[in-house]
């Protein structure tokens, strides 16, 4: 398929429309791990709290005079963020060990991040610290009631008291080791990944260069659809009121017959490039047979063998068909036209997860490969698939095979 692939590497392939930014696993919420785990991670993070106290007080407040000054702020705080960057790569590696956090791997956060981040760790980790002294002491206490009840040395009144005014404290310990953790874990996702305002002003950014691309795939098609016309149909109009005219003009039957059934093929001609021309606009077949018989179609019309393998149960919303439709379609023809292929596999699927549905459409040829990835045959192709936040991928080495994958979610 070459010549006609371009604009289809910038998108990875498979993802489903959680959204985050392009090309990067976000931050992802993984499955609890064991609470013995995460309760040690906690009272890691206090003692890699304490580092970072350490850090301001010993080495940020020996520099602030310097950071003051503009002929020293560079080095200074080139100093100062080189510690705080090894810190919060060892807050990162305890996220990832003691509660199993993924965070984007290339994504390198501002330094303002950075310090912000340890600035926040360093107040909430030793809050932390402070609040699991309590619950020890709390232990404690409840060691030495028991102790007194089981003696005789506390009445039922004085043991009443004190049991409701434990677990009122108990609720009230537990309850900000909850939040803290929340917010510790907040926090890390908001330094390690992007943040909800860079997430969404990617999203903006996304949605921006689909919809430029949409247009630019309808323009493109119109003038498509205007050269074939001008090209195809517009010259068999041009050819038939030729023969017509010299039939009308002929002298003798048999020269009259003759131009006749010239005229009456070339009128077969023409409507089989009208039906053509129509198929590429809009499949009628999608709206009658559904996307399994209008891809059969493609099939039937492709100078190569074609294998469709379809597997997709239940119905899709049809824009997703319309979408698969085409790129099979591109595909194909592209394969035809530029591959030098013997043969063609397509292979449309449907993935469902807990969530998310997405199709699957696959599309491989044997030939010589080497695709064009500056070529603009497959622009509006691909504006069609982000339009529908979907992904296109092609990969095409020297040699070949060249395959066009294409994951379109279904809401």
């Amino acid at each position: 398929m070459q010549g006609d692939s371009a604009g289809i590497a910038a998108h990875d392939l498979p993802r489903p429309p959680s959204r985050g930014v392009p090309g990067e696993d976000d931050t992802a919420s993984p499955p609890p791990l064991p609470w013995p785990r995460r309760a040690l991670g906690t009272v890691t993070g206090c003692c890699t709290a304490l580092l970072g106290c350490l850090c301001f007080l010993l080495v940020g407040v020996p520099l602030g005079p310097f950071l003051l000054w503009p002929f020293t702020r560079a080095g200074a705080l080139g100093i100062l963020l080189a510690g705080a960057r090894r810190l919060a790569a060892l807050e990162r590696k305890r996220r990832a060990v003691f509660f199993g956090d993924r965070f984007p791997e290339h994504y390198r956060a501002s330094d303002r991040k950075v310090v912000r981040y340890l600035a926040v760790r360093a107040s909430t980790g030793l809050l932390c610290g402070i609040v699991l002294a309590l619950l020890g002491f709390g232990v404690v206490l409840a060691g030495l009631l028991v102790r007194g009840a089981v003696q005789g040395g506390l009445r039922w009144g004085e043991l009443l008291t004190q049991v409701l005014l434990g677990g009122v404290l108990l609720f009230l310990d537990l309850q900000g080791l909850h939040s803290l953790s929340v917010l510790d874990a907040r926090i890390a996702r908001e330094c390690f990944g992007p943040s909800e305002r860079e997430l969404l002003e990617r999203r903006i950014h996304e949605l921006s260069a689909s919809r430029a691309a949409v247009v630019e795939a309808v323009d493109a098609e119109r003038r498509r659809i205007e050269r074939d016309l001008h090209d195809g149909i517009q010259q068999r109009l041009v050819a038939l009121a030729m023969l017509l005219g010299r039939a009308r003009r002929g002298r003798t039957p048999g020269q009259a017959d003759a131009l006749l059934g010239a005229a009456h093929q070339e009128s077969q001609d023409l409507l089989a490039d009208l039906r053509e021309v129509a198929w590429r606009i809009y499949p009628s077949a999608l709206d009658s047979l559904g996307l399994e018989e209008a891809l059969s179609g493609v099939s039937e019309r492709c100078a190569l063998p074609v294998r469709t393998e379809f597997d997709v149960p239940g119905e899709l919303p049809r824009p997703v068909e319309t979408a698969a439709y085409f790129v099979v379609s591109e595909a194909v023809n592209n394969a035809a036209k530029h591959s030098r292929a013997t043969s063609v596999t397509v292979r449309v699927s449907l993935r469902a997860t807990p969530g998310s549905r997405v199709l699957t459409v696959r599309v491989e040829d044997d030939g010589v490969g080497g695709a064009d990835p500056a070529g603009s045959g497959l622009r509006g192709l691909r504006g069609r698939v982000a339009a529908l936040d979907g992904v296109l991928h092609i990969d095409s080495p020297s040699g070949g095979p060249t395959t066009v994958t294409a994951g379109l979610p279904c809401a």
